[in-house]
């Protein structure tokens, strides 16, 4: 039987398929449960939520489409006729598809690829770190500055030892770590105003991408080599290729609406694009030629790679059923085929009429997903999953993660993809907790 958390429960962590639950949230019962195993406790970072749970009309309401409109006006990357579609377009698409930008799983926590850091967006213009091997920096730090506006998304840098990209409005502040004596290196004319400390780390604005026309980034992914930077807007067709070393970015467009999310493919290959009319693109990025898709289970709300780049999964705002795209052959092929992936017990259980979140584990072993709605004894939750890959994804439900506060829900969620000894789950909460749940099954970190 799948575990279910009971009310006033809080969940700990999974130990072989069982999630392991406590009346309270403390470190006292994961130092006598996984830290036995892993040796390092996952300590919950409190945030002030209620600043990220705003009404999206208050956010994004007519003071900001005439500032968009505004901002059109200067946009020197490409020509007039360019120019006035683009306009044209937002004027069409922002006020009939503004509300659907909260339904879309907007990345606002990650970890570090190769170091336990978390990062977490903790209000509109704040980003918390959360460095869990300092152990002379247990108190997490905060970045803030002028440029860094209506925070969105943000994502590590892979393979550049510790830079963070975040994006809002108007572009992409890149955050690197200073160490005394190499200092990080800020490119010329950008003000990297406050610095913010961690036990002899400063963390240091080096560097902002600006949008061309000022909108607000929705969509944000690095390529695996960390060489370039996807981002896109709702707010415009086309989306950005960054050569971050050089500050340089390349419009790419196809299709007429806003794009949601973009998720780059683990070997580089493919870039996924989803855009707010509901049709999303697989882009093989050797020559940037797409294929575009089409559903009528509503938008993409949720998009994840398989660690191998073979497949990607796809979440629904209208089908509590997911979608596997699995390719037909090697890239640069954009030949494939999308399969369903059923979960029943959303359904049985939940009664939701559609996923919200998903995030899959970077060995492919381990599913989290949130839902819409639903059933009153099942809102709030985070369904967990077993994950088999073959030819075709099997998936077999594990149980529950509730979080701390009463009527609580998760605003994200992220895997560490690169976490040794097993997946690593961290949640931002609505009761101002962003946990971290080790899910550990495998036999040679069991006792």
């Amino acid at each position: 039987m799948p575990s279910f958390p009971q009310p006033g429960s809080v969940t700990i962590c999974e130990i072989n398929r069982d999630l392991i639950t406590a009346d309270t949230l403390s470190d006292d019962l994961a130092k006598s449960t996984y830290a036995k195993i892993l040796g390092i406790v996952f300590s919950p970072v409190s945030f002030q939520a209620d600043h990220l749970l705003s009404s999206p009309g208050a956010e994004l309401g007519t003071d900001h489409q005439d500032r968009t409109e505004e901002s059109g006006q200067q946009n020197h990357w490409s020509g007039p006729l360019h120019l006035l579609l683009s306009n044209s377009l937002k004027r069409f698409f922002v006020p009939n598809h503004v509300k659907l930008l909260p339904e879309v799983d907007l990345h606002g926590v990650s970890w570090h690829q190769h170091k336990h850091i978390l990062a977490f967006i903790a209000g509109p213009n704040r980003v918390v770190i959360r460095d869990y091997e300092d152990s002379d920096g247990k108190d997490p730090c905060t970045l803030t500055n002028e440029s860094q506006r209506d925070v969105k998304l943000l994502e590590w840098r892979p393979n550049d030892g510790r830079t963070l990209s975040v994006a809002g409005r108007g572009g992409i502040c890149l955050w690197s770590a200073s160490y005394p004596g190499n200092p990080a290196s800020v490119r010329s004319g950008v003000a990297s105003g406050t610095l913010s400390r961690s036990s002899g780390t400063r963390w240091t604005l080096v560097d902002f991408l600006r949008s061309p026309d000022g909108e607000l980034i929705s969509a944000l992914s690095w390529s695996p080599d960390g060489r370039y930077l996807a981002s896109g807007s709702y707010e415009n067709s086309s989306f950005t290729i960054w050569d971050v070393a050089q500050g340089l970015g390349t419009p790419i467009r196809r299709g007429l609406s806003g794009i949601s999310m973009l998720k780059w493919s683990p070997t580089g290959d493919y870039l996924f694009s989803a855009k707010i009319d509901g049709t999303f693109y697989l882009w093989e990025t050797n020559t940037w030629t797409s294929e575009p898709w089409s559903s009528t289970s509503g938008l993409v709300t949720g998009a994840a790679w398989d660690p191998d780049g073979h497949m990607i999964l796809l979440a629904f705002s209208e089908s509590s059923t997911l979608g596997s795209i699995h390719f037909a052959s090697k890239p640069p092929s954009l030949d494939a085929h999308l399969l369903p992936v059923d979960l029943p017990e959303i359904q049985s259980l939940t009664h939701s009429r559609g996923i919200e979140k998903i995030a899959w584990d970077g060995s492919g072993e381990r599913l989290a997903l949130s839902w819409k709605d639903g059933d009153e004894l099942y809102k709030g939750l985070i369904a967990i999953y077993d994950v088999r890959r073959t030819r075709l994804i099997s998936v077999s439900l594990i149980g529950f993660i509730r979080g701390p506060g009463e009527n609580t829900k998760p605003i994200s969620f992220s895997f560490h993809n690169k976490f040794k000894q097993g997946p690593l789950l961290s949640v931002c909460w609505s009761s101002g907790f962003c946990c971290t749940y080790p899910l550990i099954f495998r036999s040679h970190v069991l006792p």
